[in-house]
Parts: structure tokens; sequence; C-alpha cells
């Protein structure tokens, strides 16, 4: 299980940006209505970024910055343990965001990415051979930061999607399309009907553009 007390499983850089391209273009197949996906990439965050997101719809999120200095995510799980708001006024947990490198500093000044909302941060620069997180003492439980939850459809295994998909969307997921689209294969008609018979290569070509699926 990929946590901030375990991150050998999250993949690294250049996998974990093709993956969550992956995750954005399933679900923008299988959800053209917006408001009802999960995952989001935007290419063109800025001239040399990419911007994943994650967002349940129900208050937790994360948002993952692809940059030259190599990539950073905060993560918001509102019922966790370490949530800011468990006291008032509301503060950050000690350790999250303190270590972060100077290469990532813009990040923690954009107030699209509501830092003031963050249980948990991690990081890798291109020198790194892991995952970084703060030095942090956690409180008692199994998941106090929520980012067990959070980070769990990023273990690489198309499995995991179509288990979270057919319940999130109440409906079967095509397993050897999510692996077509994992192995960033070339999309084709018969690939997207299997996943949204209403959808057309046409339609999805927005998306896919944003995206930066190739």
């Amino acid at each position: 299980m990929i946590s901030t007390r375990d991150l050998s499983h999250l993949p690294d850089i250049v996998r974990l940006r093709a993956l969550s391209q992956s995750l954005a273009l399933l679900d923008a197949i299988i959800a053209p209505e917006w408001d009802l996906r999960y995952y989001s990439f935007n290419s063109h965050w800025s001239d040399s970024e990419a911007m994943a997101s994650m967002r349940d719809g129900s208050g937790d999120e994360y948002f993952l910055l692809f940059t030259p200095a190599g990539a950073i995510m905060k993560g918001f799980a509102h019922e966790a343990p370490m949530t800011p708001y468990r006291v008032d006024p509301p503060q950050l947990w000690p350790g999250v965001l303190e270590s972060v490198p100077e290469g990532f500093a813009a990040f923690l000044s954009e107030p699209a990415f509501s830092l003031e909302d963050t249980t948990f941060c991690i990081w890798r620069s291109q020198a790194d051979n892991q995952w970084q997180r703060g030095t942090i003492t956690f409180p008692a439980g199994d998941d106090p930061d929520g980012s067990a939850s959070l980070l769990a459809l990023l273990d690489g295994n198309p499995l995991t999607y179509q288990t979270r998909a057919e319940e999130y969307f109440e409906q079967a997921v095509d397993l050897a399309a999510i692996q077509h689209i994992y192995q960033h294969k070339p999309i084709t008609r018969a690939v997207v009907k299997s996943l949204n018979p209403e959808m057309s290569l046409r339609a999805l070509q927005e998306d896919m553009t944003e995206i930066g699926y190739m």
C-alpha cells in the first residue's frame, strides 16, 4: 500500500506522469461531464509545467505538479486526523511543508493548490532516487494523513482502476481498454466505445489535447 509512511511503490516521475495522463483520459471517456470525474491532467499548466489533480467531490483532493525540478504533490483528506481543522484556528501538522526544497517554492505559493488545506506533501527532485516527505511525528491510526486512500490508484495496476471505476460509476468497465490506455497505446474508436458507447473520438479530442495523451 502506498502512503507517506511507505512511498517505495509510488512510480518514478516519468511513470507517474504517464499514469496520471491515463487516469485522466479514462475518466474523460467514461464521464464526459467534468464534475463527475475524479482525475484530470493539464499538460499546458505553464510553458514548462504540467499538473495532475484528483478531486472526489466530497472535499478530498490532491494536486501534483511536474516541473523541470522534478515533481511535488500536496494532498488533503478532510476527515484525516492530521487535518488543519483539528484545531481552531486551522494549523498544518508540523513537518508537512517545512522541508520542501527551494526548487519547489513556487508550488507553495500557488493559490490554485490551496496549501492551507493540506494533510500531506511529497516530492521528488530529478536528482532523487526516491520520493521524499518531511520529518513528521504521525498520530496513531492506519492512515492519519489520508495518503493511503488518496494515493491508492497510483499503484499502476489496471485492476485497481477497474475496481474503483466500477464502484464509483456503477457500471462495468472493460479491463482490456484500461490496460490499453495504461500502456499509452493509440486511442481507437473501438477502445473508446468499449468504455463508453456514447462517446466518440471526435468529442474526445479536446480532452486528449489538454491531457497531452499521444
